[in-house]
């Protein structure tokens, strides 16, 4: 990434999840998929066709592109709802499994609200998530605490991304099963006591 280049509003999710998964996607460009992402791609296809819509007092705008320029953030919202005569913007973000125990998406989601405190001038206290699985929304309040918590992430991830370093392999089964870059990363081979884990880099490298 160049100097001036915005941190995508994805990496955060990514880098709360694991750091290394999002170095590997946002550091190194790699990518794989599986039948997870799969889904995810044809739900996000199916919500982030650009334009609006108004039903009662609530707009619609779908794909609507963000920037948080204190934060020096990018991306795109699937869905920015409306409210009101005065338009009060609220986000949401669709899923395509069910609600998590970390907070990954929680913290993208409220990079979203950022971007949009930003481009709108005004506060954006809560947005929700929709999870495809569950077919319902999971309403997020945007508190002192996620707000510190996406503020951390964020200069973390673009301390990572410019700096160009991708973090150590950790294994941690259940969350390596459900990652579709494992084969990639390498988390069981790579992640070995330190002398084995170099051998391992050397080889794959050469």
């Amino acid at each position: 990434m160049g100097e001036d280049e915005p941190t995508p509003l994805s990496a955060l999710q990514h880098h709360l999840f694991c750091p290394r998964q999002c170095a590997l996607i946002h550091v190194e460009r790699q990518w794989a998929e599986n039948a997870a992402t799969a889904e995810g791609r044809v739900l996000h296809e199916r919500v982030d066709q650009p334009g609006r819509s108004r039903r009662a007092d609530v707009r619609t705008l779908r794909a609507l592109p963000l920037h948080c320029r204190r934060l020096n953030l990018a991306g795109v919202a699937d869905v920015v709802e409306l409210h009101g005569k005065d338009g009060q913007p609220f986000p949401v973000e669709y899923k395509r499994g069910r609600p998590k125990a970390h907070r990954a998406d929680e913290v993208q989601l409220c990079a979203q609200a950022l971007c949009l405190e930003e481009m709108f001038g005004r506060p954006v206290p809560a947005g929700a998530l929709y999870y495809g699985e569950a077919r319902r929304r999971t309403d997020v309040a945007f508190d002192a605490e996620l707000r510190a918590l996406t503020e951390r992430v964020a200069s973390e991830v673009a301390v990572m991304i410019r700096a160009g370093t991708t973090p150590p392999p950790v294994h941690e089964p259940r969350k390596c099963g459900q990652c579709s870059l494992a084969e990639l990363c390498q988390p069981r081979r790579l992640s070995q006591p330190p002398a084995v884990a170099e051998w391992l880099r050397r080889h794959l490298r050469e």
